[in-house]
Order: structure tokens, then C-alpha cells, then sequence
């Protein structure tokens, strides 16, 4: 019984050292300036966040430019953005201490089939001990990603000399005017300013 006992406890032990690493690094994690936002870009075919609609997902690293047409809307009247990043939110739940007691005080006996279930139950409950996280919104004045409408390809020459090829857009825009009819490709990723280092 002592040596079942010391297994349970050195198992709880590593689980909750390892857990204790973890949150540290996840709490690390979360003070980064520069953590890798997923951007979500809803495209509607109308302004006012009206009519047909696509969405397009960019999660982190090298631009992603998309052709209009892959989108399959004839042109894009209205765009909304959503970014999320990865926070760590450690939530420690310890044990029932009545499984636990249980678990370390129980006597093995082997032809008992429901023998050990105390300390089966335990060791779950301490491996489910740390919560891990969750995506939550950026708020637009944070956000380090968008999408650029173009005119043309991304290192393509301007096919209209003097125009001007590209327009950013940052934050939930109702109304594109003009970039309504001119967009021909999408690229989604970082603004020039906030490109991370990882």
C-alpha cells in the first residue's frame, strides 16, 4: 500500500510540476507584443454588410493573397474583420479531496474487480488540473493585421499608371465607394508597421 501510495503522489506531483511549467510559459505567452493573430475577413457583395457573403482566413506567417474571383462574389461592397490571438488562462481545479483520500488510503485487493477505481479517478482529476486557454477578440486600435485590396498582383506593374493600386483596410468598413469595382485581389496579413518577429 505505501508503494501504491508513493506512485499516486509522485504521479501528482509530475502532473503538477509539469502543469506549473506550462502556465508559466503561458503566462509568458501572453505579455508577448508580438503574438501571431488569426485574422477572419466576411466579404459582403453589398454595402451595409448586405447580400452575398465569403469569408477568408489567414492565420499568421506570409501573406495570403487571394484573386477576386476565387471569392465567387461579382465585387466586394462591405468588409468586416475579426482577429483573435491565443491567451493562456490558467485555471487550477485541484481534486475532489474525497477521491483523493480515498485513493491513497484504499487497500488493493485483486480479485476485486472495482479495486483501484479511487485512484483511477484521481489521477484524472489531477491531470485535468490546469486549464489551458482560449482565443479571445483583439480590439481594432491592437490589431496588427488587415487586409489591402489591390488593383493588381502583389509585384505586378500597375495597370493604371498614376492610380493608386492598393487601399488598406484596418478596422469594419460598411462602405468600400470606389474599391467596390477596383479590387481585383485581396492579400490579408500584417500591417508594414507590425510584422512579428517569429
Amino acid at each position: 500500500m505505501k508503494r501504491r501510495t508513493g506512485r499516486i503522489l509522485l504521479a501528482g506531483l509530475g502532473l503538477a510540476a509539469a502543469g506549473g511549467a506550462v502556465t508559466g510559459a503561458g503566462l509568458l505567452h501572453n505579455r508577448r507584443p508580438d503574438r501571431r493573430e488569426h485574422l477572419h475577413v466576411t466579404l459582403f457583395s453589398e454595402p451595409g454588410y448586405r447580400g452575398r457573403n465569403q469569408t477568408l482566413t489567414w492565420t499568421g506567417g506570409e501573406p495570403l493573397v487571394v484573386p477576386l474571383n476565387r471569392t465567387r462574389l461579382p465585387h466586394i461592397g462591405s468588409i468586416r474583420l475579426e482577429r483573435l490571438v491565443y491567451r493562456f488562462r490558467p485555471e487550477v481545479r485541484p481534486p475532489n479531496g474525497y477521491i483523493l483520500w480515498h485513493a491513497l488510503t484504499e487497500r488493493l485487493d485483486r480479485t476485486d474487480p472495482e479495486a483501484g477505481v479511487f485512484g483511477f479517478i484521481a489521477v484524472n482529476q489531477i491531470a485535468r488540473m490546469f486549464s489551458m486557454g482560449l482565443w479571445e477578440a483583439v480590439p481594432d486600435p491592437q490589431a496588427r493585421s488587415g487586409v489591402r485590396l489591390r488593383t493588381d498582383r502583389p509585384g505586378t506593374p500597375p495597370s493604371t499608371p498614376g492610380a493608386h493600386p492598393w487601399h488598406d483596410v484596418l478596422a469594419n468598413t460598411p462602405d468600400l465607394g470606389p474599391w467596390s469595382t477596383r479590387t481585383r485581389y485581396l492579400e490579408l496579413g500584417y500591417h508594414r508597421s507590425h510584422i512579428p518577429r517569429d
